[in-house]
């Protein structure tokens, strides 16, 4: 009888040595636990913030896109678009024969007909007087159609398109024709400008600010 109150004690001495272990056990285990813990943070970062990142980064893409279209450096374009000046020195009486024989070199050398335009203060060309006989809108159209030289006087020059090759042949008239056709003419020649006439009319004009 002593005996049965005694084993108790023992069985609860053991449990007592047995929680401890228990603990220790309990030690271990969590060890194994964060290593699939740490795959659980990469599962909320892909439906979280990671589909709105791509959206942020196509506005700085359409950011960027808009930043060449301002940055399009239009001043040093127009800068470079300078044409080059080039005088060939003639009368009056010779300037319109002069600026022929330019624009039959500039053919030759490769240019087409609708690159070039020519421009005269004094008599028109032929060509011009021409076509005008048919009408002011006929002679536009064959401007706007830009498959052929165009001839034009200086009065109307500025209503000609800009053109690659610009002569001017200042074949007589006043000196605010001369004035106006280099003027018209710098602003419309793409690459080149030639004018026909006397040097040092030309390079008062020139000089005056054209």
């Amino acid at each position: 009888m002593p005996l049965i109150p005694e084993e108790p004690q023992i069985h609860e001495k053991a449990q007592g040595p047995r929680a401890t272990p228990a603990s220790g056990r309990t030690a271990p285990t969590p060890r194994p636990v964060p290593g699939p813990r740490p795959a659980a943070p990469p599962r909320p970062g892909r439906p979280g913030p990671v589909r709105p990142t791509p959206p942020a980064q196509r506005a700085p893409r359409d950011t960027a896109a808009a930043k060449p279209g301002p940055s399009g450096p239009a001043a040093p374009a127009t800068a470079a678009a300078t044409p080059q000046v080039q005088l060939i020195p003639a009368t009056p009486d010779g300037a319109l024969d002069a600026a022929e024989e330019a624009v039959d070199l500039l053919l030759d050398s490769g240019r087409t007909p609708g690159d070039v335009l020519v421009i005269t203060t004094g008599d028109p060309h032929p060509w011009a007087a021409h076509e005008l006989s048919f009408g002011d809108a006929a002679y536009w159209a064959q401007h706007d159609a830009g498959d052929d030289v165009f001839y034009a006087d200086a009065a109307v020059a500025d209503r000609a398109a800009s053109r690659a090759v610009v002569v001017v042949a200042l074949n007589g008239g006043p000196e605010a024709a001369a004035v106006t056709a280099l003027g018209v003419a710098h602003s419309r020649a793409g690459a080149l400008l030639i004018v026909c006439g006397d040097p040092q009319r030309i390079n008062s004009v020139l000089g005056a600010g054209v």
